[in-house]
């Protein structure tokens, strides 16, 4: 069974001298035997770990109750010697000796991965010293890590009291009178240590321990130790996000401050240290060093510095994981430690320097206390420089930086509570954190922004050697040392399962929109001509300012979205780029004043008020704050599992899991679930709720398991034996050079020409390196000023002939995504052939010379009289082949209002290239026209756009972009923007086009420029039925497998369920607000007839009800009613849920195999339109008799409807119809009037599954899998 989480405290352990040894040098000293005091070896006095008090097993059994903050873990034995009193330093009475002069020994159960043994050394890293006088407390802070990489972190006081033995006669109090002078004192060590990184916060614990010791050395040390460790068991952990606990401890408020998000430890150090001890490059030069994962060595005078150094520097390098050695402090014994042949992270005494450096090669040593890096083996150091930019970018921020709290709060006046100054101080040095936090975590994004581009999340595969290909020389070695690291393989982890850590999200928010409207592409990677010009030209930046909130004019050009616009580099970041993140207002918690710690009744009472007080601060939060009602809950959970309330636990955790899924604890409820007792487990399957979420929690775990079976990352390789059709396009996918598997089948046909159906190995490699090349000759194509003058921004060169001599002279020929244009030789200058939508005709002809005819292309042109002849010679015939596919992919794209046609004619017209290329032979130009997939279309089925479709498209744009084929678009859902809010607030002002694909697939784009703004939201993995917009904040999505998930547009993540369904989500809808303040409600309805009634501040039940029919697919409120659509019928149902009216399919329907797909209400005519699945026509009832139809609308050569839409004074009607012999997807534009079809629009080539409308000035349509576009149309 999974551990349940413990509290603050795992152990509590004591560590000094042993008794014997005090005696020893004490009668040294009084008789003046020794003259300079030795160091002895320190042991483990005291050991106090949880639990700490626990009720009789009877009584247990009876009330169900837990030990305080118990825990199932693994334990072990401490056997803790028990001295006699006669012998006992300090004066302390020793508590429970049996009074004789023997020893006794009490068995303490300790947590099994403590280590007893090398505790003392790390308590005592420099040897337990003896000093004549009293010395100052000292604090220094420890890392302990299992074999799993699990850390465990401690804080140590090393304190001083006087040694004093009793003597047997002469002494009054049994004291020994001896002079001041003469006086000895000793060290000793109380180690406090956690699970959790709160370091501040155990400081503060020890120093009020520390206060409650001092003013009497004698008496019951132990147990107030004892006590001390018992009320810090008590503590809970925060959850993750803006909630944070406190407590008095006296005389000082302590805080813990919660983690940011379940993936981030929490921060409870003074992260701007490094920045006081080292330049910004020298920092830089450490984390390199971790990157690139070489051996480190700390050093510092200082033994705190150690470990605070190195807990910050795993911290500026998340979301990567150091997974070697970790042990910021070594001890004088283990320095042998660092002659470990792997790479690891490690810190000893600066004394050492000189040791370590000569002994030891191979080593980085940062120096903390004089900020300098160097190498054991050199005076230099010999480190890869971070990437340009990206450094530059860090540097710039650090000098930012303002980390002197005294120039912060100079202007202000001098609290007189020491609890005030402190919290002052705690939330300048938060605010300070959380900026230096986003400017490490920005150089981390920075560094591998572009790592997605080259990762096929189909194969889990990583292109390696095109990643580097794509990276700066200079930055070149870097990335070489980072992509053979462990750190950087468990990174692409994360990538490949599509992780929304801070690393996703940050690099999301930074994207330009250049970058977005580049991912609406799909073709090679070439550099652009801004790229060339900023390589031959002074840089400029090319970052696209924000888009406005408002809908795009579609009528103007669409050319920007077609071409790559490839982000190289970081040469011109932003300053202020994903730097400012909101920040939510932080809360705190206030725990109950601590009670006698060691009394069970006590402990439990103690436990009831804090539930008590929680359950005050869950009934006090205010309406639509989910966020922090989730975290109570959590708390709440945590509490109630800890005091042995299993249900109530367990029902705190399903309240949690309906409000936030992100903080959901799942091996905590796991484990909470396995404790269950019989009687326990029965009441639970009495109650519906905790029932669902047992059967949830124990599915997810189990998928969570299977999941981590393979999660292995692979490199591309080149294949080693010939491949069938199945295997050919798993290698083309890895290599990166193409997904689509329509055109990998073609690319396959044209391998395969004239031979058996597989591909030889060594015609792949000759294929993918001449396919390389030719990407690398386009990097160092060297253009003209007045070629780039001339050229479009994003315009990329993808192909250049050799020199040839054509009607204008001798050049090369170049081709690029838009045009043709001739480089003339001599005086280098620019002509343009022709773009090639203006091409009229291409042909192949000859020239004479001398006594020969030399093969040419001839390309006339609509705007030019003349036609331009190109003598290429052996290149003819396969620039006719690609002049002709571009031509043909441009005319389709055109005319379909389609760029991504454009750019799959570029890919195979690319292709075509890399073919003939490869095969060198008789053939090849023939096994090249397999690739000119567009050409023959034209050809063979000219696809004739109607007039009114033409006029009517504006846009077309491809949600299934990255993906290997084509998806269904199941649902599309718009929300509108807000005029005047940046994206720096909570969310972004545009408005948004929300699109739900197959297997639980959201992509979202923004509707301001049609850029692809989210890839992929995952939401289960089933079938999306319906969307809804609730608020500004939320997007509601029903699913297939009866969940509803809640989509935050700030986050773009899902973090909250809705689980109450008990079958699939076909429906829901927004409710109408009777007065201003009213509560808001939502409907969802599942097929089985339930409808809930949702209220959406808090995510509660309000009322369900059930409907009896056959599949309910969809409700709407109108006028106070709802109205229900099911296959089988209609039905009208009041609030109470008691049903109103029912309308059965029209009589000349009811006995075909037919039923209902959607209705429409038009509140405005008082009328109702319905639709049926199978039948092409539409029916219009009156709502006050709806006994049949007054209106009937035949839909012209249409075979069924999906979907209906109101949009102004029409009803845009989607389903499937005829278009030349063809089955196709087709919307019908009804006047609503007069009932009449104004416009039949041929859509798409497959159903019309999905329509909205973006504010009546668009509908957007979405097609099912064949097709998997989606159109945007104009509204008249």
């Amino acid at each position: 069974m999974a551990d349940i989480p413990s509290g603050l405290l795992e152990a509590c352990v004591v560590v000094g001298a042993a008794n014997d040894k005090l005696r020893e040098v004490h009668q040294s000293h009084q008789q003046g035997k020794i003259k300079e005091l030795p160091l002895l070896g320190a042991e483990v006095l005291q050991v106090h770990a949880p639990p700490f008090v626990t009720k009789e097993s009877a009584s247990s059994e009876t009330h169900g109750h837990a030990p305080a903050f118990s825990r199932v873990q693994r334990r072990r034995s401490f056997i803790k010697k028990k001295k006699e009193r006669a012998g006992i330093a300090n004066g302390e009475t020793a508590k429970g000796s049996d009074g004789g002069g023997g020893t006794t020994t009490e068995d303490i159960s300790v947590p099994k991965d403590l280590d007893l043994i090398a505790l003392p050394q790390l308590c005592f890293p420099g040897g337990l010293q003896i000093a004549s006088e009293q010395r100052e407390d000292s604090y220094h802070y420890l890392v302990f890590t299992d074999v799993f990489g699990n850390r465990t972190h401690a804080v140590v006081v090393q304190y001083y009291r006087p040694i004093q033995f009793f003597q047997d006669v002469g002494h009054q109090n049994g004291h020994l009178s001896s002079s001041k002078s003469s006086r000895l004192y000793t060290a000793y060590g109380i180690c406090v240590i956690s699970k959790y990184p709160y370091y501040n916060a155990l400081r503060d614990c020890l120093s009020c321990l520390l206060t409650q010791l001092k003013p009497s050395w004698t008496g019951d040390f132990e147990e107030r130790v004892k006590e001390f460790s018992a009320k810090l068991a008590l503590v809970p952990i925060p959850p993750p996000g803006q909630l944070h606990v406190v407590f008095n401890l006296r005389p000082l408020q302590i805080g813990l401050p919660s983690r940011e998000d379940k993936d981030r430890p929490a921060v409870d150090l003074d992260l701007h240290l490094p920045f006081l001890c080292f330049r910004p490059r020298q920092l830089l030069q450490i984390i390199t060093s971790l990157l690139i994962e070489q051996r480190v060595v700390l050093l510092s005078c200082d033994w705190a510095r150690l470990t605070l150094l190195a807990e910050s520097l795993m911290l500026f390098i998340h979301p990567l994981v150091w997974q070697h050695p970790f042990v910021p402090i070594l001890s004088r014994q283990m320095l042998d430690f660092l002659m470990a042949p792997t790479a690891y992270l490690m810190g000893c005494h600066l004394h050492h320097y000189e040791e370590v450096a000569a002994e030891t090669d191979d080593l980085i040593l940062v120096n903390i206390d004089d900020g300098t890096v160097s190498s054991s083996w050199s005076d230099g150091i010999d480190l890869p420089d971070v990437p340009l930019a990206a450094a530059e970018c860090f540097i710039t921020r650090v000098e930012g930086l303002q980390v002197h709290y005294d120039l912060e709060v100079c202007h202000l006046g001098d609290s007189t509570e020491v609890n005030a100054r402190r919290a002052q101080r705690k939330q300048w040095q938060s605010k300070l954190n959380t900026h230096i936090q986003n400017i490490t975590l920005e150089l981390i994004v920075n560094i591998f922004r572009e790592v997605h581009d080259h990762l096929n999340y189909e194969h889990r595969v990583f292109n390696s050697e095109e990643f580097l290909r794509s990276r700066e020389p200079a930055d070149q070695p870097f990335y070489k040392k980072v992509l053979e690291t462990h750190i950087f393989h468990s990174f692409l982890r994360d990538r490949l399962t599509r992780k929304m850590d801070a690393f996703t999200r940050m690099e999301l928010s930074t994207r330009t929109e250049a970058y977005r409207l580049r991912s609406m592409t799909e073709s090679p990677r070439r550099p652009t001509m801004q790229e060339l010009a900023r390589k031959y030209t002074s840089p400029e930046s090319r970052l696209s300012k924000r888009l406005g909130a408002s809908l795009p004019n579609l009528g103007e050009s669409g050319g920007s979205l077609v071409g790559p616009l490839r982000q190289t580099s970081f040469k011109n970041i932003q300053v202020d780029s994903g730097m400012k993140s909101p920040q939510r207002p932080v809360r705190f918690f206030k725990l109950p004043e601590f009670p006698p710690p060691l009394a069970y009744h006590y402990v439990q009472n103690y436990y009831q008020e804090m539930i008590t007080l929680l359950g005050k601060a869950i009934s006090g939060v205010a309406s639509g704050d989910s966020s922090l009602l989730a975290r109570y809950h959590y708390l709440r959970g945590f509490v109630n599992t800890v005091a042995g309330k299993r249900l109530d636990a367990l029902e705190d955790f399903q309240n949690l899991y309906k409000t936030d899924t992100d903080i959901f604890p799942g091996e905590l409820v796991n484990a909470l679930v396995d404790s269950l007792q019989e009687g326990e487990q029965a009441l639970a399957d009495r109650r519906p709720e905790i029932k669902h979420l047992i059967s949830r929690v124990k599915r997810d775990h189990e998928r969570e398991r299977a999941r981590h079976v393979d999660e292995g990352v692979k490199r591309f390789q080149l294949p080693k034996k010939h491949m069938q059709l199945e295997d050919f396009v798993r290698h083309v996918q890895e290599s990166g050079i193409v997904k689509d598997q329509g055109t990998i089948h073609r690319l396959f046909e044209a391998l395969t020409v004239g031979q058996q159906k597989q591909v030889d190995p060594e015609i792949f490699r000759v294929f993918y390196t001449f396919w390389k090349e030719t990407e690398a000759e386009a990097q160092e194509v060297a253009l003209p000023a007045s070629a780039l003058e001339h050229l479009e921004a994003n315009e990329c060169v993808f192909k250049l002939s050799s020199s040839v001599k054509t009607s204008h002279g001798v050049g090369k020929i170049a081709m690029t995504q838009r045009r043709l244009f001739l480089l003339t030789e001599g005086r280098p200058g620019y002509m343009e052939v022709t773009k090639f939508r203006d091409i009229e005709e291409v042909k192949i002809s000859s020239a004479p010379f001398l006594l020969l005819r030399i093969p040419s292309l001839k390309i006339k042109t609509t705007l030019r009289k003349e036609t331009f002849e190109v003598n290429l010679k052996s290149e003819v015939d396969l620039w006719h082949l690609m002049v002709k596919e571009m031509w043909a992919g441009r005319k389709m794209a055109d005319d379909h209002k389609d760029p991504q046609y454009m750019q799959q004619a570029l890919t195979n017209a690319l292709l075509m290239d890399a073919v003939v290329g490869c095969l060198q032979s008789q053939k090849a130009i023939f096994a090249a026209t397999k690739l000119a997939h567009f050409d023959r279309m034209k050809l063979e089925v000219p696809l004739m756009v109607p007039k009114s479709t033409s006029e009517t498209l504006k846009h077309k744009i491809n949600p299934s972009l990255g993906l290997t084929s084509p998806q269904a678009v199941d649902v599309l859902l718009y929300t509108p923007g807000q005029l005047g809010v940046s994206s720096d607030s909570e969310g972004d002002g545009n408005p948004k086009l929300w699109c739900a694909l197959s297997d639980g697939k959201v992509v979202v784009f923004d509707a301001a420029s049609w850029s692809m703004q989210q890839n992929q939201i995952q939401v289960g993995t089933s079938r999306v039925n319906c969307m809804l917009g609730v608020d500004r904040q939320q997007v509601w999505i029903g699913s297939q497998d009866s969940v509803i998930y809640i989509i935050s547009t700030r986050s773009m993540s899902c973090n909250k369920q809705l689980t109450d369904h008990r079958s699939e989500v076909t429906g829901l809808s927004l409710g109408e607000r009777s007065e201003k303040y009213s509560p808001k409600v939502a409907y969802s309805c599942s097929a089985e007839g339930a409808v809930i009634v949702w209220d959406v501040s808090t995510l509660q039940v309000r009322k369900q009800f059930r409907v009896s029919c056959d599949r309910l697919q969809s409700v709407q409120l109108c006028n106070g009613t709802l109205w229900c659509c099911a296959r089988d019928c209609i039905m009208e149902v009041l609030k109470n849920g008691m049903l109103h009216r029912k309308i059965s399919l029209p009589e000349q329907l009811c006995g075909s195999p037919t039923a209902f797909s959607s209705l429409l209400l038009y509140h405005e005519r008082e009328q109702l339109w319905t639709a049926c699945i199978d039948v092409g026509e539409l029916c219009v009832w009156h709502l006050r008799e709806p006994t049949k139809p007054f209106q009937r609308i035949q839909l012209p050569d249409c075979e069924g409807v999906t979907c209906l839409i109101k949009v102004k004074n029409q009803i845009w009607v989607g389903g499937r119809g005829w278009s030349s012999g063809k089955s196709r997807g087709k919307i019908y534009v009804v006047d609503a009037q007069r009932h009449t079809v104004e416009k039949e629009l041929v859509a798409h080539t497959d159903c019309v599954q999905a329509l909205c409308s973006a504010e009546d000035r668009y509908v957007l349509s979405g097609a099912a899998r064949e097709d998997g576009k989606i159109a945007i149309w104009k509204v008249e």
